[in-house]
């Protein structure tokens, strides 16, 4: 009678045993699985219809090229020399049902870009006071810089060769810096000690330093083509479902600058200052189909705001709902 019994202990112990690697295999997996992008799609309206060009669950982890499917959509006019701009109608979830894309693309080596604003404003000052009607009646494009805390503009500062406040600390918290001949470079923030460096050594001995103008910004959208890790996924650091109207300003591989500001675009635009828009990876989708190779955020929601003056004299306004310390300039070079 204890055959039968040992033999079936036997017969499960061993099934166990031939399980428990697969069994410890799927925990295991499933401990170090991370869930993705919540399901979104973005589309550009383009000859009469919608086509999808970015769908979350198969999003891209390098931009290398534009995507042909947006850029398509997007028919560039002349504004200012070495300035010019066109837009864009994507259609995407929830909130972002309907959003229109105003681009600008500026030439370095046409146009010089200069920080506008309370540069040497501190938190406990007055309260912000630009928007892009303080802008110069020369300026080809202003909009709002940077990200600001309190009343003072946050992060490192650099105006006219000078810093006024050292970098605000952060990994996805890039600078955008103009040399003094006009380049401009997206620079990541573990980068920015020895530039800040550099920049002290120069003043201290008389020198011109390399810096002209810089302030700092977050998130990064963009690293050389590639997505920071914190925005594949959830739980990382950023909120990557949130809807917001987005700014954002990027570099190019041939070195020319664009700048992009989302507009909810319900009933014709009156909605415009609405703050939806697209989630913080959707963002970094837009700027890497639109060729760029480095980005970051600037402020959005109800900040964000842009000035464009077309070839034909006319002032095109995007305004924000509030004032912001800090505004970038594009004006004419001499």
């Amino acid at each position: 009678m204890t055959g039968r019994p040992r033999r079936w202990a036997w017969a499960w112990a061993r099934r166990v045993a031939l399980a428990l690697p697969l069994l410890l295999g799927a925990a295991r997996a499933a401990a170090l699985a991370v869930p993705g992008l919540p399901d979104s799609a973005l589309a550009v309206w383009r000859d009469g219809r919608w086509t999808t060009w970015w769908r979350s669950a198969h999003a891209p982890a390098r931009w290398t090229a534009p995507a042909p499917a947006l850029v398509a959509g997007l028919r560039w006019r002349p504004a200012a020399p070495g300035v010019a701009w066109g837009e864009l109608r994507l259609a995407g979830d929830g909130e972002a049902w309907r959003v229109r894309v105003v681009v600008a693309r500026i030439d370095p080596e046409r146009a010089r870009l200069v920080l506008r604003g309370a540069v040497a404003r501190t938190a406990r000052g007055p309260r912000p006071a630009w928007t892009v009607d303080s802008a110069p009646a020369h300026a080809a494009l202003a909009l709002n810089a940077g990200q600001f805390s309190g009343a003072a503009p946050w992060g490192w500062l650099v105006h006219a060769g000078r810093e006024y406040r050292a970098p605000g600390t952060g990994p996805l918290a890039p600078a955008v810096v103009v040399d003094t001949a006009g380049r401009v470079t997206i620079v990541p923030a573990d980068s920015l000690p020895a530039l800040r460096a550099a920049t002290a050594a120069a003043i201290a001995r008389g020198a011109t330093p390399a810096v002209r103008e810089a302030f700092q910004s977050y998130p990064a959208l963009l690293r050389d083509g590639a997505v920071p890790a914190p925005l594949h996924a959830p739980g990382r650091g950023v909120d990557v479902a949130h809807r917001d109207a987005r700014l954002a300003v990027c570099t190019q591989r041939d070195g020319r600058v664009l700048v992009a500001l989302t507009r909810f675009d319900a009933l014709d635009g009156a909605l415009d200052v609405v703050p939806f828009g697209p989630t913080v990876p959707e963002m970094a989708a837009l700027m890497g189909a639109l060729g760029c190779r480095d980005a970051v955020l600037l402020d959005g929601g109800i900040s964000g705001q842009l000035l464009l003056r077309d070839a034909g004299g006319a002032t095109r306004r995007w305004p924000g709902l509030r004032r912001v310390p800090l505004g970038l300039v594009v004006e004419p070079r001499d």
